[in-house]
């Protein structure tokens, strides 16, 4: 029978950990708005997949306390109300999501009684859901990664 591949973990003192925390911490600092903070450090080009390039690297990365940390930042700066400069707006792209009339008056008025736009709620719900996903996988992949016949720990 082949030997079960493990996925290796990077210690959280490594170099490049503490590096992107490092830039993570001292972008947080400048109070950006969410979303340019998401692109300069967990967005395609940010400095995350910079730093980790294979997929196993981004996956040991993603159970670090080092990245829970950075997602914490991202929703800190979520709930703050910030006015930055136009020149340092995120380029914005529009999808349009076709929904039944029940729907939509379901959303306005949540967004009504929220007093936040429609587009701001279903941007909230969307990374609410993706953030639910992303502790589903890493909750797998540690399950995953223990040695069989190990009975897991009770949470």
């Amino acid at each position: 029978m082949p030997a079960k591949a493990t996925l290796k973990l990077p210690r959280s003192s490594s170099p490049e950990i503490r590096s992107v925390l490092g830039v993570a911490e001292r972008l947080h600092a400048m109070n950006p708005e969410w979303v340019v903070f998401f692109r300069e450090i967990l967005g395609i080009d940010g400095v995350v997949r910079r730093s980790f390039r294979t997929a196993d690297g981004m996956r040991a990365f993603e159970c670090s306390p080092e990245y829970a940390r950075i997602k914490e930042m991202l929703d800190d700066l979520r709930q703050r109300p910030t006015a930055p400069a136009a020149g340092d707006r995120e380029v914005q792209r529009v999808v349009t999501v076709r929904m039944p009339r029940s729907l939509h008056e379901s959303l306005k008025n949540e967004a009504d009684d929220l007093r936040v736009s429609i587009n701001t709620l279903c941007i909230a719900k969307l990374m609410k859901l993706l953030d639910a996903q992303d502790r589903r996988n890493l909750e797998d992949m540690q399950a995953a990664s223990e040695p069989a016949g190990r009975p897991r720990r009770a949470r």
